[in-house]
């Protein structure tokens, strides 16, 4: 069957989803990871607390979540895929299901660009982006434009940057001997191989990209495609009352129909949350912080084993939750988040 859309400028159901994730408030947390594979974000579930049940909602359109408790703190794992285009519905879409801060980590693979080994992780103080210019003429090379634009960079949170560099220390294997590297910078980009300088058969025109990046940015270290445009978001983002719907009647679109384990009975919402309340005098914010996974180096050339990614993945997803856990949140609304309880 069909679901309703109540307004063609901020799609929603009439049960108050949003309209790629297929979330409503109630069934996402303040405090997110986010990942980029549903096998990631089930394997990080396999921490939280066992009851209540976490709760799994995947969107027709890709996008997972799981939420859940840790250590009694309400949590939420999100699988995004790739991209700053899967970031951005990410992004927004969470934001307008929340009341208060909301406190956000991408924890993901990354490229090495410094000497280090494969399996090291990245807490990278700041992200630039990197992206192909549409405007350049890739055919014949030639052209006033630079086929490669870079942008200033974005600071992720420093105190949230910060609790996952010592979690991920404080809690690293012993059998683990790759280390955390922190004072460094990572570049985003808009595609795995033309700006991130890997060779194929386009003209691309980046044999000197990573050597120009690593010229002009010398604490540069890691490629990955969502750091950038979530650090962005969140420091971009204030408080403001939602606007109205304008649509009137109500569009029909494909459905939004997700799939929810364990079910639960359909929303009776009425009204949405207000992003811009706060359970303090202050306004709410968005603070974000990531954490990378060496999986390629790409000065050796060398790329992470199948054994090494599972023990890799174990440590920070569990360091990842340690860190948010005990982030305090100034505007915490974390007892609103029931309805999957």
């Amino acid at each position: 069957m069909k679901d309703l859309i109540v307004d063609a400028n901020f799609p929603r159901t009439l049960d108050q989803r949003v309209y790629h994730l297929g979330l409503r408030a109630g069934e996402v947390a303040n405090r997110i990871i986010t990942v980029g594979s549903p096998s990631r974000a089930s394997g990080i579930a396999g921490f939280l607390d066992p009851a209540p049940t976490p709760f799994t909602l995947s969107s027709e359109r890709g996008f997972t979540t799981i939420t859940g408790r840790f250590k009694n703190v309400p949590v939420s794992i999100v699988s995004i895929g790739m991209g700053s285009a899967n970031a951005d519905f990410f992004m927004r879409e969470v934001r307008e299901c929340l009341s208060g801060d909301m406190v956000v980590v991408r924890l993901g693979s990354c490229g090495a660009l410094i000497d280090v080994p494969v399996g090291t992780v990245v807490v990278p103080k700041a992200s630039i982006a990197v992206t192909r210019n549409y405007d350049y003429d890739f055919m014949e090379g030639s052209s006033g434009e630079v086929p490669y634009i870079i942008s200033k960079p974005v600071n992720a949170d420093p105190v949230l940057h910060d609790a996952i560099r010592d979690a991920l220390k404080k809690t690293r294997p012993s059998i683990i001997e790759t280390t955390v590297v922190d004072d460094v910078l990572n570049a985003s980009t808009d595609s795995f191989y033309s700006s991130q300088g890997r060779q194929t058969s386009f003209p691309d025109h980046n044999s000197t990209l990573i050597a120009q990046l690593t010229s002009s940015h010398t604490a540069l270290a890691t490629f990955e495609m969502e750091t950038f445009h979530i650090l962005h978001l969140a420091a971009n983002w204030r408080a403001s009352p939602s606007l109205p719907s304008a649509v009137s009647p109500p569009l029909s679109a494909l459905p939004v129909s997700p799939v929810i384990h364990p079910p639960h009975p359909p929303s009776t919402q009425s009204q949405l949350p207000n992003v811009s309340s706060s359970a303090t005098s202050g306004k709410p914010r968005i603070k974000a912080a990531a954490a990378q996974m060496v999986f390629a180096s790409r000065t050796s050339h060398d790329f992470i084993t199948p054994e090494q990614v599972l023990e890799i993945e174990a440590w920070c997803g569990q360091a990842v939750l340690e860190a948010l856990t005990g982030f305090d949140i100034a505007s915490d609304v974390s007892s609103l988040v029931n309805h999957w309880e």
